[in-house]
């Protein structure tokens, strides 16, 4: 075996065609090819799940039952293999105390830095914290009401796991009768056997007192015993009626003026995943559900009596107290019933939403009742809050929407966390911090000698993680970014930034089209990190379509010739110079111009007015205004950061699926949308699974296998034998094989090995039983109907229209490839976004729809761009709006007209920089986009 090269043999996995490849080591490899053709069976399922399986199979069988193993690929032999790493395409989940900061770790080096060198300042007054001795605390004591009694704690154990017994011998030692555990107070003697994997609190009872001017000695001496035992802290319970409150008393962090005391900052101090950390309030989430106005009040253009939707829903006798109590509130303000809620004044809109202290007359069972209005919130509120009906709950949570925490402003921590400072910036500012401002703080940040030499090993880590984010090109991210808001690409980026500052070397990296969301200006960054990657000595193996990283890899493998069946074969594998002189390539093709995606010889205009967004001021955009031509394919453009997805999905998606689905989702800030009267739906099309089991597939998505269902319950053998649509269904109980439940595979499960999925021996892998299968429609039973291609299904259906109809659809977008019934979690992203496609194109259309693509190109190949930009202009030549988001200059050319903001990302982005058809675009200087796109309309 040759040790420069990764040698695959007979890789059959999925569609490859006992595929035999050689790919250079410690080298930059792009595999490309049509949508559909392989690429990732290859790259992914064959060469990083071998590797991966390969270092598992490495250690013991009792660690390999912890972790996630992988199905042994379908492939002869690997040689040469290292052990693998997968960087790929998808979004960073949707925990909302995931943040940019805590994926890269960054937050974990800031939370021990902020205890090392941190000022810390009264959150109440803001004044520098100071230490207090036991003569102060006693002070403070001795202000309380004579007679109170008082209970003094030592802190001995606090949010720590474990038995602690030790503790609690410890306390018996030092004479100690009395301990409070986890809240509960007890005799040393009735210790309890704590749960080890729980945390617990202890704290040792020092005295019990009664407060009294004449026993200062006393109090005085039990404090510094309290202080010395619990090091430093003290807990003085105080009673208050029946109650007892606890005070904490600190020797390092107190204010005198405010008489506030908190123990010594940790890293938990600083964690929003901690108790000790987070805001109280929100419990670190930064937000909190609440009543939202706009979802209690759904259509202002209603009159008063019938606007407040939550008020005229439940039981009668509800729905007449509240209609009462209105008209009572009505009338003592003076406002009419029948005025349209939006035209009410607003001091009227304010006493209405969150109540009055002035006392409000009305009748109710023929009895005056006088009392002030609660308000409509508060109402909701009280009553979701004293409701032990789950039913009640619910509805009324159809009223409530995420709004920043009342308390802590969305940063998350409790205040004297935040109080905590370095160079004038506490934690929570720090995140909110750009990549690239961030990089400048701490480059620019001024610290003693001492501080320097504390800080230092604290300081490399940060600052070398915020410089590979640099590099990645995304330096406009905020570190308190939510993960779930980032899009497949810039978590991919993230997690390949991660990589590089591991610094390991003789690895194999798969990673999946990290070019992703990146517009052109970013891509030598990008490709400058990937080689850097190669040069540290690993093999990084690329899924790409991108021009420039072909033409700039070591090597290129291409795969085709077509899709699905028709591909899985080795078109090409060389270098970028020798593909462009292959002759079988449609890639090389393309690269060479002989096959590409023409300029509309004249552009379409808009006939039918825009839909306007007028300041928009979310996130980073600046009060923007926009118009979106209504009938046009129209594409928002700029570089990554610069406000496409904020003003796209955050402001009108949202603004306009809470007004035509009563969308929960708060939109973001602007004044107003108009136009909104000429479109009569929204449809959003991404690249999200059409389906997570393999029961979805491209027949049952679009509706056809309903179609055909019934069909087949026509048939006069489904007749005799009384046989309904339901019994060709492999979803339920009746014509499916139940040794299999209808999947046609069997899991074996080997606990330590990975799971075998194996043909059913009772059906074949058919998932129908023998009788349904006996029913024939043009000599194929339904179980050959799913094997049938797209293209064999449109020919055999020929004469059924409204099953050509949608597989017609399907072939149109390049489709025509997949099997009927191929499991939904077989099919690529572009191939799930095409289905999504075909499965609106095959509707009736209203000519009035408004559709948004949020980068459409993604997974998709030269000749797959060229038949999508067909399908777009295809839904436009029907009257609807096309609005895309895309960086593919394919795309952008063939546009209508473009929306480009910027002119950077981040803070320094966020303004439309030129709103106009291509040509215009490309003749505007400030615009990255157009200098690209010039270059393009020139050739």
């Amino acid at each position: 075996m040759n040790g420069k090269w990764i040698t695959v043999s007979g890789a059959r996995e999925h569609n490859l065609r006992n595929v035999d490849v050689r790919i250079p080591r410690n080298k930059l490899t792009v595999i490309t090819g049509l949508s559909g053709s392989g690429k990732s069976s290859l790259a992914f399922d064959t060469l990083y799940a071998e590797g991966q399986r390969k270092y598992v199979e490495s250690l013991s069988a009792y660690a390999r039952q912890f972790l996630e193993q992988m199905q042994k690929p379908d492939v002869d032999t690997i040689e040469g293999l290292s052990p693998a790493i997968s960087i790929e395409q998808r979004t960073a989940g949707s925990n909302p105390r995931s943040i940019v900061a805590t994926v890269t770790e960054i937050h974990d080096y800031l939370r021990l830095l902020f205890p090392s060198i941190g000022k810390v300042h009264c959150p109440s007054c803001g004044k520098p914290i100071q230490q207090q001795s036991a003569e102060n605390i006693t002070e403070q004591l001795l202000a309380l009401p004579e007679k109170t009694r008082v209970m003094l704690l030592a802190p001995l154990v606090r949010g720590r796991k474990g038995k602690h017994e030790e503790v609690f011998e410890s306390i018996r030692r030092q004479g100690f009768v009395r301990m409070r555990v986890d809240g509960e107070l007890l005799e040393i003697e009735n210790a309890p056997d704590l749960e080890k994997n729980k945390k617990h609190t202890i704290e040792a009872v020092v005295d019990r007192l009664v407060i009294n001017p004449s026993d200062r000695s006393r109090i005085n001496d039990s404090v510094e015993l309290a202080l010395s035992t619990g090091e430093g802290l003290l807990i003085a319970m105080i009673q208050n009626g029946n109650d007892w409150d606890d005070r904490l008393y600190s020797e390092k962090n107190a204010c005198l003026d405010c008489n506030i005391s908190f123990e010594s900052f940790t890293p938990k101090h600083f964690s929003f995943n901690s108790p000790y950390g987070a805001c109280q309030t929100c419990h670190g989430l930064g937000n909190m559900l609440t009543f939202d106005e706009e979802l209690v009040v759904p259509n202002e253009e209603l009159p008063l009596e019938e606007a407040i939707h939550p008020w005229r829903r439940g039981g009668r006798r509800a729905i007449i107290y509240y209609k009462k109590l209105l008209a009572s509130v009505a009338d003592a303000y003076g406002v009419d019933l029948s005025t349209p809620f939006n035209e009410l004044p607003a001091s009227f809109k304010k006493v209405l939403f969150y109540g009055s202290d002035e006392p409000i007359s009305y009748y109710m069972r023929r009895r005056k009742i006088v009392k002030p209005f609660e308000g409509v919130i508060p109402n909701l509120e009280r009553r979701y809050t004293e409701s032990d009906s789950e039913w009640t709950q619910e509805r009324l949570r159809a009223y409530m929407g995420n709004r920043r925490c009342t308390a802590c402003h969305g940063a998350r921590l409790r205040p004297e966390s935040l109080a905590c400072t370095i160079g004038g910036q506490n934690i929570h500012e720090l995140c909110r911090l750009s990549i690239e401002k961030a990089q400048a703080f701490f480059q620019g940040l001024k610290l003693s000698k001492e501080e320097a030499h504390i800080a230092k090993d604290i300081l490399k880590e940060i600052q070398s993680r915020l410089g590979f984010m640099m590099d990645v090109g995304l330096d406009y991210l905020t570190l308190d970014r939510e993960s779930g808001t980032l899009s497949g690409g810039e978590a991919q980026r993230i997690r390949l930034a991660t990589q590089i500052g591991s610094r390991l070397t003789g690895v194999l990296y798969v990673l999946d089209e990290p070019s992703i969301g990146l517009h052109q200006r970013d891509n030598d960054r990008l490709l400058a990190t990937l080689k850097e990657l190669r040069d540290l000595g690993n093999t990084v193996v690329v899924v790409e379509h991108d021009e420039q990283t072909i033409r700039e890899a070591d090597y290129v493998i291409d795969l085709g010739p077509g899709a699905g069946v028709h591909g899985g074969e080795i078109v090409f594998a060389g270098t970028p110079a020798q593909l462009l002189r292959a002759k079988k390539s449609l890639t090389a093709q393309y690269l060479r111009r002989e096959v590409e995606i023409e300029v509309p010889e004249k552009r379409t205009k808009a006939k039918s007015g825009f839909l306007e967004i007028r300041g928009a001021a979310e996130n980073n955009l600046k009060n923007v205004n926009v118009k979106i031509p209504l009938g046009l394919l129209t594409c928002v453009t700029g570089v990554s950061g610069s406000g496409k997805s904020t003003l796209t999905d955050d402001v009108l998606r949202r603004a306009l699926f809470r007004r035509f689905f009563g969308s929960k989702e708060r939109p973001g800030k602007h004044k107003e949308l108009r136009g909104v009267e000429n479109i009569d739906k929204v449809i959003v099309i991404d690249q999200s699974p059409i389906g997570r089991t393999p029961r979805s597939n491209p027949a049952t998505y679009t509706g056809a296998f309903s179609i055909i269902r019934d069909l087949f319950a026509q048939l006069p053998a489904s007749k005799v034998r009384g046989y309904k649509p339901g019994r060709f269904s492999f979803n339920v109980k009746g014509g499916r094989c139940e040794h299999c439940q209808g999947d046609g595979l069997l899991k074996i499960e080997m606990h330590f090995l990975p799971d075998v999925y194996v043909t059913c021996p009772q059906c074949s892998g058919k998932r129908y039983n023998r009788e349904t299968l006996e029913v024939h429609y043009n000599g194929k039973n339904i179980s050959e109907v799913l094997e049938m291609t797209i293209n064999e299904s449109c020919e055999f259906f020929s004469a059924i229209p409204g099953i050509e109809r949608k597989l017609r659809t399907l072939r149109e977008v390049g489709l025509g490839y997949l099997r009927l019934g191929q499991p939904a979690t077989t099919l690529s992203g572009g191939e799930a976004q095409r289905i999504k496609l075909s499965a609106e194109l095959s509707k009736k259309a209203t000519g009035k729809t408004l559709y948004i693509l949020d980068e459409p190109t993604t997974g998709l190949h030269f000749a797959d761009v060229h038949k999508l930009v067909e399908v777009l202009e295809t839904l436009r030549d029907e009257g609807n709006t096309v609005l895309v988001i895309e960086h593919n200059l394919d795309v952008i050319k063939r546009a209508d007209w473009l929306i480009d903001l910027g002119p950077e990302g981040g803070e320094r982005g966020g303004k439309v920089v030129v709103a106009g058809t291509p040509e215009k675009v490309s003749k505007t200087v400030e615009s990255y986009t157009g200098k690209y796109l010039a270059e393009m309309l020139s050739e």
